[in-house]
């Protein structure tokens, strides 16, 4: 079993902040729109606090739709299974950006403030995604030093792994949370916070995408 765990700075993607709150990332935009982007792009740092905690385990077992890894965790879903069936480890990540923006997004929202809280709120988003792709590539680094291959990332809620798997993800970080509870729901909260896992294989794994196959054309997830 091999650990990362740490806390890391982030880029925010202005591009991706207005794609998520529907602006035309081409052409000139509304200079109120642009105005309040900048503004809160340059500020929400100060509210950002970046964790994250990734455990690599050994794959123990993978049969139909179901993949047992190290530490008696049990992952039960055909994707994943597909996923893992070429690999010999698994990554299982945990990152947040904490709770400070989504409390100032909850304030926003308590005075009426809707455009300034969708900004917000969008820059969380793009701001926790980017800290999952830090940490993906931190377990390609440790992956390729061994000559190995890593997946894609997938999370509990997509396709047809049940986000009731998410209590095993946080069985599998061996207690090491980033801050990060889970609801009896299985809600994660800060609720700026994403989990999965990556395989972690001898041959070329990251090819497998269940989205050519898949005829939900209007998923969110859709890669």
């Amino acid at each position: 079993m091999i650990t990362i765990t740490s806390q890391a700075g982030i880029d925010i993607d202005r591009q991706q902040v207005l794609h998520n709150i529907g602006c035309s990332t081409e052409g000139k935009l509304p200079a109120r729109i642009e105005s309040l982007v900048n503004e809160y792009l340059e500020n929400a740092y100060h509210l950002i606090e970046p964790s994250y905690t990734c455990v690599i385990r050994d794959i123990k077992l993978v049969h139909g739709t179901r993949v047992v890894i190290k530490g008696s965790i049990v992952f039960q879903s055909e994707v994943i299974a597909r996923l893992l069936e070429q690999c010999e480890k698994a990554a299982v990540l945990l990152v947040t950006i904490g709770s400070h923006l989504e409390e100032m997004v909850c304030r926003l929202t308590e005075d009426g403030l809707m455009l300034q809280a969708t900004v917000l709120d969008a820059i969380g988003s793009v701001s926790t995604e980017k800290l999952a792709d830090f940490v993906q590539s931190r377990v390609g680094e440790v992956a390729c030093a061994q000559g190995l291959y890593t997946s894609r990332r997938f999370s509990p809620g997509y396709c047809d792994w049940d986000v009731s798997q998410q209590k095993m993800v946080f069985r599998a970080v061996n207690g090491d949370s980033a801050g990060v509870r889970l609801t009896e729901g299985c809600q994660m909260l800060p609720r700026k916070s994403i989990s999965g896992i990556i395989g972690i294989g001898s041959c070329e794994v990251e090819n497998y995408n269940p989205c050519l196959t898949c005829d939900k054309y209007d998923c969110v997830g859709r890669r």
